[in-house]
């Protein structure tokens, strides 16, 4: 592949990103569950078809079922959002570096689209919290882990509580006592 003139970016690029993300972040809040999530599935869906005839050649119709496979998966998941968000991350940072821009007249829209897409991944991972309910500060939903307890044979699990229960009724019993 072909590695172009890559044109100067800046601090107020880094800065002009994060602020169209946060601006995407606050409208797309303001749609309530599960509409807010159909949106940003249909949205990675987009975005995944955005670099179509960008210079990648057959690459990029190989990126695009990916990237709406997670937009499928992300009807039910923002994890898949996520991911969605981020494999369009690494895409971008791709076509800055050996392909056409997303917007042609801005050479560095790509890179500026590559930092935008961290802070909406960052923001479909913490589950998508509305504004409203990070300001009244119950938005960041924490995620559940199931940890599996060891698998212990039967009988050995059956012999543990029978000594735990020994143990509880002779501690009752000594509490009883004491009275």
């Amino acid at each position: 592949m072909r590695l172009h003139m890559l044109a100067d970016f800046h601090a107020t690029d880094v800065i002009e990103a994060i602020l169209i993300a946060v601006l995407f972040i606050f409208a797309s809040s303001l749609l309530k569950e599960p509409n807010r999530k159909q949106f940003m599935a249909i949205m990675i869906a987009g975005a995944g078809a955005a670099y179509l005839n960008g210079g990648l050649g057959v690459w990029e119709f190989v990126f695009t079922p990916v990237v709406t496979y997670c937009a499928y998966k992300g009807l039910s998941s923002y994890r898949f959002i996520g991911v969605g968000w981020l494999f369009h991350t690494g895409w971008d940072v791709v076509h800055h570096l050996y392909g056409n821009p997303i917007v042609p007249f801005a050479p560095t829209s790509s890179f500026g689209c590559a930092i935008c897409d961290l802070v909406i991944a960052a923001w479909c991972f913490a589950g998508a919290p509305s504004v409203s309910e990070l300001i009244r500060g119950n938005g960041v939903t924490r995620a559940v882990v199931y940890i599996p307890r060891p698998r212990v044979p039967f009988r050995e699990a059956r012999e543990a509580q029978r000594l735990r229960n020994e143990d509880y009724n002779e501690y009752r019993h000594v509490q009883w006592k004491a009275k």
